[in-house]
């Protein structure tokens, strides 16, 4: 369930080297100019729950609708 850009997951300064390594590998390739554009989001109070398990939640939830 995903309709547009990457989505990339895990921990914060992991996520932020691997997008600087991006933009150089695109830099060394001759592109002088690179833009990302980025949106995070953090979560406190669910610890440990992926991408995976949030479409997960929502095909539940669509399945028990489906049922009504």
């Amino acid at each position: 369930m995903h309709s547009y850009g990457t989505n990339v997951e895990g921990e914060w300064d992991d996520v932020c080297r691997v997008m600087k390594e991006c933009h150089e590998a695109v830099h060394a390739m001759g592109c002088p100019r690179v833009s990302t554009s980025v949106r995070i989001g953090t979560r406190t109070d669910k610890v440990g729950q992926t991408m995976a398990d949030k479409v997960n939640v929502v095909h539940e939830i669509l399945a028990k609708d489906e049922k009504k």
